[in-house]
């Protein structure tokens, strides 16, 4: 096997793993299936993935400027993220089954900008790539940028892969769920979703 596939296949299943445990985004994901399809759900998820793929980006390259000020900026980016996920968790706890839904929108840019936005409050994600690509022999200053490209490529194309997976599998259940279960989702989603804030913002705090 050629090394640039090899290394686009290492990206892919770094991607996928990443992406794969369910955490925030990944509730949410769930929850905005349901509420809105899997277009919604896979656009929640697109977000994520393309916030992976920008930290990676920033670690492959070497742009090591970018990358201190981030993590100089944590405890504030890590509070940001916080707040934004009880916000989120607390509208998601008092949401109603289906059309009194604060977020029951349709399909937007907004599903996508907002999990960027929240997977970018944490950039301690960019030392996770930093090891990965120095474990992979590529990036880093005067390194190949083209062997730390196509690492990017398959990380971004491995979430994707995982976000695909999950909106459709999720969508396929969606016309079997009656207002009752939709309710308990809210509640129970609402309150996972502001767990992870709570967590947050003492992880940043402390």
């Amino acid at each position: 096997m050629p090394m640039s596939a090899g290394l686009l296949l290492r990206g892919l299943a770094i991607g996928f793993s990443i992406a794969a445990p369910v955490g925030p985004i990944g509730v949410l994901c769930i929850r905005r299936t349901l509420e809105r399809g899997w277009r919604s759900g896979l656009l929640t998820g697109l977000g994520a993935a393309s916030a992976d793929a920008l930290y990676g980006a920033v670690a492959g390259f070497g742009l090591t400027a970018v990358s201190n000020a981030l993590v100089e900026q944590r405890t504030w980016l890590g509070l940001l993220g916080g707040v934004f996920l009880c916000c989120l968790g607390i509208r998601t706890l008092l949401a109603g089954p289906r059309g009194d839904d604060p977020q029951a929108r349709p399909v937007a840019a907004g599903d996508w900008a907002s999990t960027f936005a929240l997977t970018l409050t944490n950039p301690m994600t960019i030392l996770s790539f930093a090891g990965i690509y120095a474990g992979l022999g590529v990036g880093t200053a005067g390194g190949d940028y083209a062997d730390a490209g196509l690492v990017v490529v398959g990380v971004f194309l491995g979430s994707l892969l995982w976000w695909v997976i999950l909106s459709a599998a999720v969508a396929r259940l969606r016309g079997h769920i009656g207002d009752r279960a939709r309710l308990w989702i809210n509640r129970a989603s609402g309150a996972i979703i502001l767990g992870f804030g709570v967590a947050a913002l003492v992880a940043a705090a402390f």
